[in-house]
């Protein structure tokens, strides 16, 4: 035995396409190839020379090519140390090589799962066994481990530049093999227990100066791997502070509030082309939709100028110098510049990039082109998990979206034009993803009042209505919308009080009729849809 012998790679791959271009570039240097019976057939076809893993072990694939790679003479070649002379000398004697590379992906065990016909034989032919075994030997082992298809051409890279990795660069490459294998079995546990074993998985995608306060540190941002064009490891920075985790907490909710506006937007069949959201501390304090970027973006800012200073704003269309412009001095005074803490959207132009950079980059510039292509499937479809003291809690999404043609819908009145019919929904789309309870307030295509998170729904009536006034709005002809039932009159009498005109509320409490009574004969129109169905609890 010497050491000048070839390294070896073990390669064992399901999507077997591109492979090829990893092997030669390992033959080229220097490496010598062996792989499982199908991948070597593959590789073989491609004009790579090879050694089949059946020639190791003493046999070709059994038990219906259960068991190909799980054998003795495999895994030792895994396990056995470097620095032990004993381990060395006893591969040699066995004629087993040192394994010094593992690429491997698993069967689509996520994808046989999320068939509608998925069953228990099914699921137990997807599940792979030997991959990741491999994995976690060859992890243990000390050995480079490729667990995912975009590290290959970085690992060749490497080998290029270095010849070798680094004991950091081993253990990175070992602990995303260990993450790949941890979410497989997690998968394959939740289906099996059917979800009474449960989890979540991610790998890190940045670090957060801090959590919620200073004091919270580190906060980090993980991603489950989903291929969800708006999962927020899509979203990119342009400046240099990263986002912060406020941020990735308010930009999360921006997206439920905006992907439930277009979808309202689009199954009503209301026409608008451009949408803006300014939130703070998740809860909007702008928003607007129209046929005109300009005065959609003048129109979310009215919403609340005075909230607005700090938060986060959302557009569905890309921002360039004039629209900067807009966005920093709209009803600013003494030319004085609007203080931001972020803007989203689809795209910034390198010259509105440098107008509303501030120092420090304090003013976080964030872009994702999915954001003009929203539509009623753009919603956020997958479970939500929360932390508890001990544990955690799950719920589907809150994809629920109001259709004013739902058979369930009970109208009293007409809403007649197409702004009515959009403001209600606007006013919806707000209150049902806003920290409960929530009375919102929209006219003319704006956000004017937005009463959140108060524990009495009259009280949140009332702090709409204030912070409209406060804004300098007009409140007469808005329309209301609230995230739940109204148990008692005095809700609506309120609005109704301060010039509201039509109010979207749920049905379901004992004086119902009440309310339907005092509507009608205040020539207010009430758009209702059974609590069951349609509460917008949201924040908790």
């Amino acid at each position: 035995m010497t050491s000048k012998k070839n390294k070896t790679a073990l390669i064992s791959i399901y999507h077997k396409e591109n492979i090829e271009k990893f092997a030669k570039k390992l033959v080229d240097l220097g490496w010598d190839i062996l792989a499982s019976g199908g991948t070597a057939k593959y590789l073989e076809e491609h004009g790579i020379k090879v050694r089949d893993v059946a020639e190791l072990v003493g046999g070709k694939a059994i038990l219906g090519h259960r068991v190909v790679t799980l054998s003795r003479e495999v895994h030792a070649g895994l396990l056995a140390r470097k620095e032990n002379k004993e381990d060395l000398e006893e591969l040699e004697r066995l004629g087993i090589p040192f394994i010094d590379l593992v690429c491997v992906d698993l069967y689509p065990l996520e994808e046989a799962i999320a068939k509608p016909d998925a069953n228990y034989d099914s699921v137990i032919e997807a599940t792979d066994i030997g991959g990741p075994t491999l994995l976690r030997s060859a992890a243990k082992g000390g050995r480079i481990v490729i667990s995912e298809p975009e590290d290959r051409e970085k690992l060749i890279e490497i080998l290029r530049n270095k010849g070798n990795l680094l004991q950091e660069e081993r253990a990175n490459f070992a602990a995303k093999a260990e993450c790949v294998v941890a979410k497989y079995c997690l998968e394959s546990a939740k289906f099996h227990s059917e979800e009474k074993c449960n989890g979540m998985m991610g790998g890190q995608i940045s670090e957060t100066l801090y959590g919620e306060n200073p004091h919270q540190v580190p906060g980090r941002l993980y991603s489950n791997g989903s291929d969800d064009p708006l999962a927020l490891d899509k979203f990119q920075v342009l400046t240099e502070m990263a986002s912060s985790y406020n941020n990735a907490c308010d930009i999360d909710r921006m997206l439920q509030t905006m992907t439930h506006l277009v979808a309202a937007f689009g199954i009503n069949k209301i026409s608008a082309k451009y949408f803006g959201l300014a939130v703070k501390h998740g809860n909007c304090c702008g928003a607007a939709y129209g046929d005109d970027k300009i005065e959609v973006i003048k129109k979310t800012i009215e919403g609340d100028p005075r909230a607005i200073f700090g938060g986060l704003a959302m557009f569905n269309f890309e921002i360039d110098e004039e629209k900067a412009e807009i966005i920093l001095t709209h009803l600013m005074e003494n030319e004085q510049r609007r203080l931001l803490d972020g803007i989203i959207a689809p795209s910034i132009s390198q010259k509105a990039i440098a107008m509303m950079r501030r120092k420090k980059d304090k003013c976080r510039l964030i872009v994702n082109p999915a954001l003009t292509d929203l539509n009623k499937d753009s919603l956020d479809r997958e479970k939500r998990f929360r932390y508890v003291r001990g544990g955690f809690l799950t719920q589907p999404n809150y994809t629920f979206v109001l259709d004013l043609a739902n058979p369930e819908v009970k109208t009293w009145g007409d809403l007649g034009n197409r702004g009515n019919k959009g403001d209600l929904l606007l006013a919806w789309a707000i209150s049902a993803t806003s920290n409960s309870n929530t009375i919102t307030l929209v006219k003319s295509g704006k956000l004017i009042g937005n009463g959140v998170g108060q524990q009495d729904r009259v009280g949140c009536c009332e702090l709409a209505i204030k912070r409209a006034k406060d804004a300098g709005h007009n409140t007469n002809g808005a329309a209301a919308a609230s995230d739940s039932f109204f148990p008692f009159p005095d809700g609506p009498k309120t609005l109704i009080s301060a010039g509201v005109k039509a109010i979207f509320s749920t049905s379901g409490s004992l004086k119902d009729e009440e309310t339907q009574r005092l509507c009608g004969e205040r020539g207010v129109i009430l758009v209702q849809i059974p609590d069951k169905l349609a509460r917008g609890f949201f924040g908790h």
